[in-house]
């Protein structure tokens, strides 16, 4: 039996890139120890209160169905959210709850673009964008933020890729994986290139409460630009609640509506006790969120004063996020070579930059998901390995 040409394109075929994650994986399950610096999972556990709000809406039976939008409660609490932090605003009708923030973002794709229609997706992306582009039978369109621009989007390179079928724009600032947090200026460019031109800006702010250098600019802020965005946002990042899978989109009331469709065939809606735990969050949690930005704030000052500036190895300071970015072009060897050597040498494992696209080719990602201490002595061995190299 056949299976769709649709669910036989979301990967590909071709290699994804992780297989240096994977191979760490089983390298650790063996009882060799390594350390893990390939994803962006917490070292730290949900915070109690958090916890106990959910573990007290289950006793209290919130175990059946709930609205496909998400609990009206929820949705306010994260329109009061996103009132206090933008311009723009949000009320209950620009809010719809999902499954974590992928889900959202496959949602956000799936109501913008009709099968075959292209999005521009910038290079380097977070590992599924060019995925879930083609899981929402899209076709992606990459567009580099070169490493010499500080991985900054080029709106000039961005236009000239657009195509007749050309229907949305996907960003992602702060950026996973490359720490940098988009300017307003070219912000601003890339929505007048959206009213131009007449496309959706779907816009990922997962690292949004992670800002170290600069400022976090929402582009459903910009002049017109409310009725035609589609922000995703997470608690899994913000409140160390990875595996809570709570996510959310905002953008016009109509575009929500339609995405209460969509839930009602999908996921049909979240567990009551989770939007509990998430409302918990949002309105008793805001202590929570600031020590977590605290947290990777400092680890990646860490990390740069670790990597130091030594031969073989340059890292690029995080502007925001959860990650480092370590520029390794100067020992001739791509990501992925360099990364599978470095776990083979020192049990260290690195994501290879070319996971995340083309533009971060001859870097490595570092995940700041281990103590501080086992930080600095991975990244000093990382660099040291380097210098060895040239």
């Amino acid at each position: 039996m056949e299976l769709s040409r649709r669910i036989l394109a979301v990967v590909g075929g071709a290699d994804d890139g992780w297989s240096v994650h994977y191979r760490a994986r089983a390298i650790k399950a063996a009882g060799a120890p390594v350390v893990m610096l390939t994803i962006g999972d917490h070292d730290i556990k949900t915070d109690t209160g958090i916890l106990d709000a959910m573990k007290a809406s289950m006793d209290g039976g919130n175990l059946g169905y709930t609205s496909v939008m998400g609990s009206d409660a929820l949705r306010d609490a994260i329109a009061r959210r996103v009132t206090a932090r933008t311009a723009a605003g949000a009320a209950r009708e620009n809010i719809i709850v999902t499954p974590g923030g992928q889900a959202a973002l496959f949602a956000s794709l799936t109501a913008v673009l009709d099968p075959g229609q292209s999005c521009i997706v910038l290079d380097p992306f977070y590992a599924t964008f060019a995925q879930t582009v083609r899981a929402a039978s899209g076709r992606a369109i990459l567009v580099e933020t070169p490493a010499d621009q500080g991985f900054q989007p080029d709106v000039g390179a961005i236009e000239r890729a657009l195509e007749a079928d050309t229907r949305a724009i996907l960003i992602n600032s702060p950026n996973n994986p490359t720490g940098a947090v988009y300017e307003p200026d070219r912000l601003a460019a890339l929505a007048g290139l959206c009213r131009r031109r007449g496309l959706w800006l779907i816009s990922d702010e997962l690292y949004e409460a992670q800002v170290h250098d600069g400022v976090h600019l929402s582009p459903r802020d910009l002049d017109g630009m409310a009725e035609q965005c589609l922000v995703v946002g997470s608690l899994s990042k913000s409140h160390a609640m990875t595996g809570s899978r709570l996510g959310w989109v905002v953008g016009p009331g109509e575009a929500i509506a339609r995405l209460g469709d969509l839930a009602t065939t999908t996921n049909y809606g979240i567990p009551g006790f989770i939007q509990d735990a998430g409302l918990h969050a949002l309105t008793r949690a805001d202590a929570v969120e600031a020590a977590i930005a605290a947290r990777y704030r400092r680890r990646g000052q860490a990390a740069l004063a670790a990597v130091g500036n030594g031969h073989g190895v340059r890292a690029v300071p995080p502007q925001g996020g959860m990650y480092l970015m370590l520029d390794i072009r100067e020992t001739g060897l791509s990501g992925g070579e360099f990364a599978t050597r470095l776990l083979d040498a020192e049990r260290i494992a690195v994501m290879p930059g070319e996971s995340f696209g083309q533009a971060a080719s001859g870097h490595l990602r570092i995940a700041l998901t281990v103590p501080e201490a086992d930080l600095r002595d991975a990244l000093g061995r990382i660099a040291d390995f380097a210098g060895k190299l040239i």
